[in-house]
């Protein structure tokens, strides 16, 4: 069996108490599972199904994707070729009677009404031992999220060159997908969020026509991907000075965030508990200069990143995280300090957690 198949089985069986074996099915995407454990970097294997078990794997797909499955076989997958004429027969030989784990996050209620028809012994949610397993990451899989993480601090380092007054943000997102490309990312992990002024109070905003101003706060947010791994990077940066009095306030904003970040980062390592992380972070921008940005920051301090870029628990820097670093987990660290009709500033970096402390990627 793959080493890197073998690490990954028994850590989710480690988890995954009580159950036989574990059946992952896709529907018109894959179960983030499905990918982490087959690590394919081609082919959509449609309503495929993928079994685990401690001792090894068994894909059944269809004839229309076996080759490229074949093709992509890690040793300790077994592959085989479902038709009409034996979906049936294999399928109740894998599920009558037994103990099965599912995804239960990830799975359509349809599809799961589907397999209680082959008449499994019990059906066990087992998605939270799934994301359990996943946060921990493998060597194989640390570097392929650097290397992700390296094309995108690149990219932000080489689209500051293309900012100008005028444009919009969904020329300057296309415009950083576009450096991404060429700089070898697979594709985004996220579609790729900019702000450009007052629109950088919105987490979550989605570019639109608004125009490039002297003076404005420009925030990126964005990921790559390498071999099926994400990466996921903030930087705000300040279009010009309107003023010195909005230059100073601004960066004022700037500075608190980046002291937040780094007082953040200093606290992280194995051990330490995920809600401790995001109190350092918190409580320093509530203190800034009386209170003056208190209850700015709102939402978690950061999530596990992965194969998805909320990968596996999410939430694991958070308001009472009661989650535990362990090395070999990576999370984003991104505090942020966002005034309404003003803008805001995020700044995000990829931390790799190890017995000594925080490694920024």
């Amino acid at each position: 069996m793959d080493k890197q198949l073998r690490i990954k089985l028994n850590e989710i069986f480690r988890h995954a108490k009580g159950v036989g074996k574990i059946v992952l099915v896709n529907t018109d995407r894959q179960d983030p599972n499905f990918t982490y454990l087959t690590q394919f970097t081609s082919g959509l294997f449609e309503n495929d199904i993928l079994v685990l078990e401690s001792a090894g794997a068994r894909q059944y797909t269809s004839e229309l994707e076996y080759e490229t499955a074949m093709l992509q076989r890690a040793p300790g997958i077994k592959i085989t070729k479902l038709t009409e004429g034996n979906y049936k027969k294999l399928l109740s030989s894998e599920l009558k009677g037994k103990r099965i784990g599912i995804n239960g996050g990830f799975l359509p209620y349809a599809t799961y009404m589907g397999l209680k028809k082959y008449k499994p012994n019990k059906i066990i949610d087992v998605s939270g031992s799934l994301e359990q397993a996943r946060i921990v990451k493998t060597n194989a899989e640390i570097e392929n999220i650097k290397k992700a993480v390296r094309v995108t601090k690149s990219a932000m380092r080489t689209i500051q060159k293309y900012f100008k007054a005028g444009m919009k943000e969904t020329d300057l997102a296309k415009k950083f997908d576009e450096i991404s490309s060429g700089l070898g990312s697979e594709g985004p992990s996220f579609p790729t969020i900019v702000c450009f002024g007052k629109n950088a109070a919105l987490p979550h905003h989605f570019p639109d026509g608004t125009k490039l101003k002297k003076g404005d706060f420009i925030l990126i947010d964005a990921g790559s991907r390498n071999k099926n791994y994400c990466s996921d990077i903030t930087r705000t940066f300040l279009f010009g000075i309107k003023s010195r009095e909005d230059y100073e306030k601004k960066m004022a904003i700037y500075n608190a965030v980046k002291q937040a970040q780094q007082l953040a980062i200093s606290k992280i390592k194995q051990g330490v508990k995920g809600g401790a992380v995001d109190n350092a972070a918190r409580d320093y921008i509530n203190s800034v200069e009386n209170g003056k940005y208190k209850n700015t920051f709102i939402h978690s301090l950061g999530h596990s990143i992965g194969i998805e870029v909320h990968d596996g628990s999410g939430r694991m820097l958070g308001p009472g995280s009661l989650q535990v670093l362990k090395e070999g987990m990576i999370t984003s660290v991104e505090p942020g300090i966002y005034i309404n009709g003003f803008g805001g500033v995020r700044i995000e970096d990829d931390v790799l957690v190890t017995t000594k402390g925080g490694k920024v990627l």
